[in-house]
C-alpha cells in the first residue's frame, strides 16, 4: 500500500512541475497526422496537444487452450478517450466491455461472464522532446477505481500502474517506441514490471505497419511475454483505421485478433 502511495505522490509532482514548465505557445496539431496509442501496447511518447478530443476504440478476441479446456474473450469495446488540457498534458478515460466463455472438449459451458472491466483513469505528460539522440518521452498513470467494473470482472482491490514511454525516429519512414514501467492489479499485492518494445515503418504517408515485443514480469510469478504486429491506414489526418494480430511466447494466449479506429476533434 506504501508504494502505491509512493506512485501517486509522484505523479502528483510531476503534474505540478510540468504545469509550472507549460509554453504557452501553441502549435497546430490538427495540421499532422494524429498519433495514437492503439493497436500495439506500446503507449505513444506525445500528448494529444491542447484543446484535442481524441478517441480510440475497437474490439480484440483472445483464445486459450490447455487439456481441452478453451478460454476465449471477446472485448467489444476498448474505448481510450484522450483530451489535452495543456499542450503537454492529457487527462485519460477508459472502459471495456468483456463477455468471457469456456468450451470443454468443443462444448460451451453456461458460466459466461460479462459487463464492464474497471474504469480506466489516468494523465499523460510530455517531458522531453527528441533531441541530439535522445529520445521523446513522456510519463503516463493510470488508476482502475474497483467500484466502476461490472460483478463478473471487479476485482477485490484498486489497480493502478505507471510507465515511462519513450521513442527515437529512425529515418523518415521508421521510428521506434518502447515503455518500461510497473503495475499493480488483478487482486495481488506484488508489483510486476511492465514492459514493450515497437518498430513502426511507413510503407507511404497512410500506409503503416508495426512489429511488437511485450510482457510483464510479476515479482514472485513467472513473467509473461508477447508478441503482436499489424497494420494502420489513415483515411484522413483525423481518422486512422486499424488491424493486427498476436499471441503469446509464454503461455497464456494462443490468438489475438483485432481491429479498430482512431479519431481526433478539435473542440477550441
Amino acid at each position: 500500500m506504501k508504494t502505491k502511495n509512493t506512485y501517486l505522490l509522484i505523479v502528483l509532482m510531476l503534474f505540478s512541475i510540468v504545469i509550472n514548465a507549460q509554453d504557452e505557445n501553441q502549435n497546430n496539431i490538427t495540421s499532422e497526422p494524429l498519433v495514437t496509442d492503439r493497436p500495439d501496447a506500446t503507449e505513444a511518447s506525445s500528448t494529444v496537444g491542447k484543446g484535442i478530443l481524441q478517441i480510440e476504440t475497437g474490439g480484440l478476441y483472445e483464445s486459450f487452450e490447455e487439456n481441452a479446456v478453451t478460454s476465449q474473450s471477446y472485448t467489444f469495446n476498448t474505448t481510450l478517450v484522450r483530451y489535452g488540457i495543456l499542450d503537454n498534458i492529457e487527462l485519460r478515460l477508459g472502459w471495456d466491455f468483456v463477455e468471457g466463455v469456456t468450451k470443454v472438449n468443443g462444448n460451451k459451458l453456461n458460466n459466461v461472464t460479462s459487463g464492464l472491466s474497471p474504469l480506466l483513469l489516468g494523465v499523460k505528460i510530455d517531458i522531453a522532446e527528441e533531441k541530439n539522440g535522445m529520445p521523446e518521452i513522456a510519463f503516463i498513470g493510470h488508476v482502475f477505481p474497483l467500484f466502476s467494473a461490472s460483478k463478473d470482472y471487479r476485482p477485490e482491490t484498486t489497480g493502478v500502474d505507471f510507465r515511462f514511454s519513450l521513442s527515437h525516429t529512425l529515418s523518415d519512414n521508421s521510428s521506434l517506441g518502447y515503455n518500461i514501467g510497473a503495475q499493480w492489479g488483478d487482486d495481488s499485492s506484488e508489483a510486476a514490471a511492465i514492459y514493450t518494445l515497437a518498430y513502426g515503418y511507413s510503407f507511404t504517408d497512410k500506409f503503416g505497419m508495426y512489429a511488437e515485443l511485450y510482457g510483464d514480469l510479476p515479482e514472485d510469478s513467472s513473467a509473461n511475454h508477447y508478441w503482436d504486429a499489424g497494420l494502420t491506414y489513415l483515411l484522413s489526418n483525423d481518422l486512422q483505421l486499424d488491424a493486427y494480430v498476436g499471441t503469446s511466447i509464454t503461455e497464456g494466449q494462443d490468438i489475438l485478433i483485432g481491429l479498430g479506429a482512431s479519431f481526433r476533434i478539435p473542440t477550441k
